[in-house]
């Protein structure tokens, strides 16, 4: 197989929100051809975003935004309106932030959903 390029894919359920959500929100840049959307995500890395009329969300963590201040991005999330998620069995602060007692047992980290409902992150790093 003669590779060109490898990337990503992720199914929404309505293109229009996702474009609104991860360029207005979360501040990707994001570009749209032929009804689908290609979020730059750094480095060289796109990720491909296509619509799925019958889109059922992943039960895990499809991407992760590594941030160096948790805090900061989550108050930056809540006030545009973005909720975090909290999972049984998981400590979190009132802000939503699971936080480790020791860099040793992982990033801090936050959860939360795109419009369709692909579950997100955000962690210090």
């Amino acid at each position: 197989m003669d590779t060109q390029r490898i990337f990503p894919g992720l199914a929404v359920s309505d293109i229009d929100a996702a474009r609104a959500f991860y360029a207005d929100v979360l501040g990707v840049p994001v570009t749209e051809e032929h009804g689908f959307l290609t979020l730059d995500l750094g480095g060289g890395g796109d990720l491909f975003v296509y619509g799925k009329d019958d889109h059922v969300p992943a039960q895990h963590t499809v991407l992760n935004f590594e941030v160096a201040d948790i805090d900061a991005a989550v108050d930056e999330l809540t006030g545009k309106g973005v909720s975090m998620l909290r999972y049984d069995g998981m400590s979190h602060d009132e802000s939503g932030i699971v936080r480790q007692p020791s860099p040793d047992d992982g990033p801090e980290i936050a959860w939360f959903a795109d419009p369709s409902g692909n579950v997100l992150a955000v962690m210090q790093g």
